[in-house]
């Protein structure tokens, strides 16, 4: 689930904590060019390219837009958050399982967000987990 130090990743996933039926994972964004979608003109039309279902998910940050312009316009971790809510649908989890992506720089440095899912399934979780961050660093390569 870790990603390897020696590679140089815009987004890290550094460790996963489980309770309950919630794992939250502390998401390292390596370089601040990278905390932000806005950064990458285009990223969200390739997210929902990649997994069209993306466009069911709602968000309850406060976007009146829906969900496309929300990650066009997010936190980087905000749309792993919702890659690995897919990836876990496309597995066969529910729907209905919720993320959350909040972050505390003062506490846990500029970069660190800690994203957590609902999840039904560990090992599906933690692939959706693993997946979801090599495909937001395949995407923001992509929009370099």
């Amino acid at each position: 689930m870790f990603a390897d130090p020696t590679t140089p990743s815009p987004v890290v996933i550094e460790d996963a904590t489980v309770a309950g039926s919630r794992i939250e994972a502390v998401v390292r964004v390596t370089d601040s060019r990278y905390l932000r979608t806005t950064a990458f003109p285009g990223i969200a039309e390739r997210s929902l390219e990649l997994l069209p279902g993306i466009l069911r998910h709602r968000c309850e940050c406060g976007s009146a837009h829906g969900i496309a312009a929300e990650l066009a316009d997010t936190e980087t971790a905000h749309l792993l958050e919702h890659v690995a809510l897919e990836l876990m649908a496309l597995g066969g989890s529910p729907r209905t399982l919720r993320g959350e992506t909040r972050w505390d720089f003062r506490a846990d440095g500029r970069g660190v967000f800690r994203v957590t899912l609902e999840y039904d399934d560990e090992h599906r979780v933690r692939d959706a987990f693993d997946r979801a961050a090599e495909l937001v660093n395949e995407l923001l390569s992509a929009g370099r």
